[in-house]
């Protein structure tokens, strides 16, 4: 229950929905709604995990640390790198189209399809 209280899980939570469009919420039992999508492969889940929490390399994410780094997505649409520019509009990860991204299953194949998205040393 604590949980669905916004201010528990954070802003910058990622919301994901499973196919009838209900908030997935985190869980271990039974491998949980998400890690099952992944079933034994490490880095679509580790990858996965960086976007849900937005701790992904991104821009915004390299800025933290290194704040003078040129922080433009080098698709050249958008000032600044960002989690949703990367899954809604960004050109370079566009390997799978669809509009629901939000739901787990469009994107695991968001993530399967463009296997470089969201993992550190590829920009």
């Amino acid at each position: 229950m604590s949980f669905q209280a916004s201010d528990y899980k954070g802003r910058q939570f990622l919301e994901l929905l499973d196919s009838d469009l209900n908030p997935l919420e985190p869980s271990t039992k039974n491998s949980g709604p998400w890690l099952k999508q992944f079933g034994h492969s490490n880095s679509p889940c580790v990858r996965a995990t960086r976007v849900v929490v937005n701790h992904a390399p991104t821009s915004k994410y390299w800025l933290r640390f290194f704040p003078n780094k040129d922080i433009a997505c080098s698709c050249g649409a958008y000032l600044i790198e960002t989690r949703k520019h990367i899954l809604y509009k960004c050109k370079r990860f566009n390997n799978y189209w669809n509009p629901r991204r939000d739901t787990i299953a469009h994107f695991t194949l968001f993530l399967e399809y463009n296997s470089n998205t969201f993992s550190f040393g590829v920009g």
